[in-house]
């Protein structure tokens, strides 16, 4: 079998760069070049897409070996219909690593074609480091890199207004569009990039806030080598999602003239205000996703199907979305209870295994943005503290543990600050020391959670059912 590229697969087509995309990884690659692809076949788009490793170690190699193409599964329901489709997916033309070419990447700046810049860094991605440097090659962090980028085209272009970008940030955090433009505003003042790229910035450039949504398991493992059966070719970068997809941007018609995806058939909305859509979306599809993954997988599961379907672990996916994170919303309550049952149709899909190992990555920055809030408002709407989201928590700090489930290594992957602070906190060997300094780590939460009533009590209490009894006990106890 021939390995894919773009001699193996002459019917892949060539467009324009117009986009730059920091971040390699499957949800993208599912989500927004599909779009991409989708929205050039439909309309004159006719744009392809420059792939930024965001990071020192990832993907771009991989795309490079394929010449940027990749096959999509996409499965689900439509309309009642099953879906079982496989596209080849054409539209990124090469990956660039600025760890290892950093004048490549800058160049990136210098093309009059590129208009805009999508992201998707985890939530851990948009976040201000005063470490880095101007002269770092280049900066760790992705606000820092993209000043970097966005000031050398700025110089590049003598300051002309007609060569701003549009940013399209897709990072799960609640006004993603104005946490970056502060971050890159911090990075003018500190490096004192001048009253002039300022103005540019804030004149020239539009960072437009963002709310994606559409589950991506990724990588195919059960069913690679048949898709690749199917497709004709090996693709070592099969990617795999579900069929639906919504993709909401906070920014007027002008950009939406430039970016055409909702004039292509596609769920892609302009709208005014993206607040009560990705209110709606983060505590109801997310919250429980992130608290269901841990508790899931301790309990001997591995798919979020699985998970649904389970008689006690399902009871308790059922009881923090429409019992502890549905009341704590504002929008009327036969709509939430619709989307709430769509989204357990969703984890219930019988074409995707969406294993939860993939959900947990950077577990505690997703639980601070998807389930405290939740937390929070239940304790103040309810007098008490929703112990389906704290067990969650207490899962958790007991997966980043690590050791072993069965016969599998657990494998926990976050910051190495917090990896680091969760082992030294395991290592003393008290649970209510975890449950203390868990809490009290200002650089998880930015603030000390100890100070919320009964908390710490819950938390601790938890951690120890789980430790003599097993997380099925604990997830009994809750229900």
């Amino acid at each position: 079998m021939e390995r894919l590229n773009r001699t193996t697969a002459p019917q892949a087509k060539q467009y324009t760069e117009k986009v730059i995309q920091f971040g390699e990884g499957n949800f993208l690659r599912a989500f927004i070049e599909w779009i991409i692809w989708k929205t050039n076949q439909k309309t004159d788009f006719n744009a392809s897409v420059v792939v930024v490793q965001p990071i020192e170690k990832g993907m771009v190699e991989w795309l490079n070996e394929q010449d940027g193409l990749y096959h999509l599964n996409l499965q689900g329901l439509l309309n009642g219909e099953a879906i079982d489709s496989v596209d080849l997916i054409d539209v990124v033309s090469r990956g660039l690593n600025p760890y290892a070419d950093f004048q490549a990447y800058l160049k990136l700046a210098e093309q009059p074609e590129m208009r805009f810049i999508i992201s998707n860094t985890t939530e851990a991605g948009i976040a201000f480091d005063p470490a880095c440097k101007f002269e770092d090659a280049p900066a760790s962090s992705y606000p820092g890199k993209l000043t970097q980028l966005l000031y050398h085209r700025y110089e590049f272009f003598k300051g002309d207004k007609s060569k701003g970008f549009i940013l399209f940030p897709c990072e799960l955090i609640f006004e993603n569009g104005k946490h970056l433009k502060e971050c890159i505003r911090q990075y003018i003042e500190l490096w004192q990039l001048g009253e002039g790229f300022r103005d540019w910035f804030e004149t020239a450039c539009g960072v437009y806030s963002t709310l994606v949504d559409r589950i991506v398991p990724g990588y195919p493992r059960d069913t690679a080598a048949q898709l690749c059966e199917r497709v004709g070719y090996e693709d070592r970068l099969l990617d795999k999602a579900e069929i639906f997809h919504l993709w909401v941007i906070e920014a007027p018609q002008s950009v939406a003239a430039e970016f055409p995806a909702d004039k292509a058939g596609l769920n892609v909305l302009f709208v005014p205000s993206e607040a009560p859509y990705h209110e709606r979306k983060v505590t109801l599809l997310n919250g429980p996703h992130t608290v269901l993954s841990p508790v899931g997988y301790l309990s001997g599961l591995n798919t979020v199907k699985e998970c649904c379907e389970d008689p006690e672990v399902g009871a308790f996916v059922r009881k923090v979305m429409f019992e502890e994170l549905l009341p704590t919303l504002n929008l009327p309550v036969e709509e939430l209870e619709k989307f709430g049952s769509d989204v357990m149709e969703r984890f219930r899909n019988p074409f995707v295994k969406h294993f939860v190992t993939s959900i947990m990555l950077n577990s505690f920055p997703k639980f601070k943005t998807r389930d405290l809030p939740g937390l929070k408002t239940y304790l103040a709407r309810k007098g008490e503290l929703p112990k389906g989201i704290v067990l969650g928590l207490a899962a958790i700090c007991t997966y980043y543990k690590g050791g072993k489930r069965g016969e599998d290594e657990i494998v926990p992957n976050d910051d190495p600050k917090i990896m680091q602070t969760l082992k030294d906190l395991w290592a003393i060997g008290d649970v209510r020391k975890v449950a203390e300094g868990v809490l009290a780590d200002g650089f998880i939460w930015g603030e000390d959670l100890n100070a919320i009533p009964g908390l710490t009590d819950l938390l601790t209490a938890d951690l120890a059912l789980i430790q003599a009894s097993g997380m099925r006990a604990a997830v009994a106890s809750v229900l």
